[in-house]
């Protein structure tokens, strides 16, 4: 995980405008990095770099489907951190890389902030690290004065410090695999936005066990949900037990073993046989490495729960939320009504 005071030495800064291409907006390049004198402004501008990394547990890096040696911003950052005194230049082609991808017709022109950190902590390890952010959104703020024995307001346009719209950290390690990665995008789920993370910085996500925990997860909703109602009679009841079982052993456990998970939530051995057979189809339709045994990530888990949903939605009238034993409701059939009922068993009502 990142925090905010582990990046504590901001040696460079650079400021570009990049504007919208296809709107004849311009792309103007400072000349020299900013010189920074106040300590407050300063802290402030970490602040506003650093503190959206601060819940983001997952990692990415560089790619190129011919070379990652071809990938620009790779290229660029590589550069930088081998030579310092090439930070503007760098980044002058950061920013005109950055320009080249800003033209669909949503995309906001904004300021292009560049910086190197000399020295920042990651996950225990202490390594440089080159930030790119990229502010969109301007807010107007209320200024309130004294003035001539009276208060007075008026107001300016400028940068909500709490609302980074776009960043990338990219930490000096790993590069022969493509530098380890950590992205936000404020507006990441908008199809205008994807030009950040797909086209702009060509990145993939990190093999690690963040990555793991959530195809894990994904996966093993995906079985349970899809895959045997289709090839075993089950109602809704038994699958959101298996669900529900399912949660509990990535909450609980702090390694994933594929044949414990299969005994301890599936049990049956026609169910472990499918489970696995459906987990080496997975990996192959998504191009997904899936081992049989990973560490088991607090805080992908903690993101992918709604995947585990353990509702039964019954018309438009009644959800019935199941969190434990399975053996406290039953499910039948009233021929008076020619419907269909559960019976639910419990000893208080709150």
């Amino acid at each position: 995980m990142i925090h905010v005071s582990e990046f504590k030495d901001l040696a460079l800064l650079t400021i570009h405008k990049v504007g919208n291409a296809s709107n004849d907006e311009p792309l103007v390049c400072s000349k020299a990095p900013l010189q920074l004198e106040d300590e407050t402004i300063g802290q402030l501008l970490i602040t506003y770099f650093i503190q959206p990394f601060t819940n983001v547990a997952e990692y990415f890096r560089f790619r190129h489907d011919a070379d990652l040696e071809m990938n620009e911003i790779f290229q660029y950052c590589k550069r930088i951190f081998t030579n310092q005194d090439d930070f503007q230049e760098q980044s002058i082609n950061i920013a005109k890389h950055l320009y080249k991808h800003s033209t669909h017709p949503k995309i906001k022109g904004g300021e292009l902030y560049i910086t190197y950190f000399s020295k920042c902590l990651v996950d225990g390890e202490e390594v440089a690290a080159i930030g790119i952010f990229k502010s969109e959104n301007r807010d107007t703020y209320l200024k309130v004065f004294l003035s001539d024995d009276n208060y007075q307001v008026n107001y300016e346009d400028g940068i909500n410090i709490n609302k980074l719209d776009k960043g990338c950290l990219i930490f000096n390690t790993e590069e022969a695999e493509g530098f380890k990665v950590s992205i936000v995008d404020s507006i990441g789920k908008q199809q205008e936005a994807v030009y950040w993370k797909d086209a702009f910085l060509q990145v993939q996500r990190r093999e690690d066990s963040y990555h793991q925990t959530e195809t894990a997860v994904s996966m093993c909703k995906q079985f349970i949900s899809d895959k045997l109602p289709s090839e075993y009679e089950m109602n809704r009841v038994d699958q959101v037990d298996l669900l529900n079982k399912s949660a509990a052993y990535f909450k609980e456990k702090e390694q994933f073993q594929l044949d414990d998970f299969a005994n301890e939530v599936l049990g049956h051995p026609d169910a472990i046989a499918s489970f696995k057979e459906y987990r080496n189809e997975y990996a192959n339709h998504y191009q997904q490495d899936f081992p049989d045994e990973f560490e088991i990530s607090a805080p992908a888990v903690k993101k992918q729960q709604k995947v585990f949903k353990s509702i039964i939605k019954l018309d438009k009238n009644f959800h019935i939320y199941i969190h434990g034993n399975r053996e406290m409701i039953e499910r039948g059939f009233d021929e008076a009504t020619n419907m269909n009922y559960y019976r639910l068993l419990f000893e208080n009502e709150a």
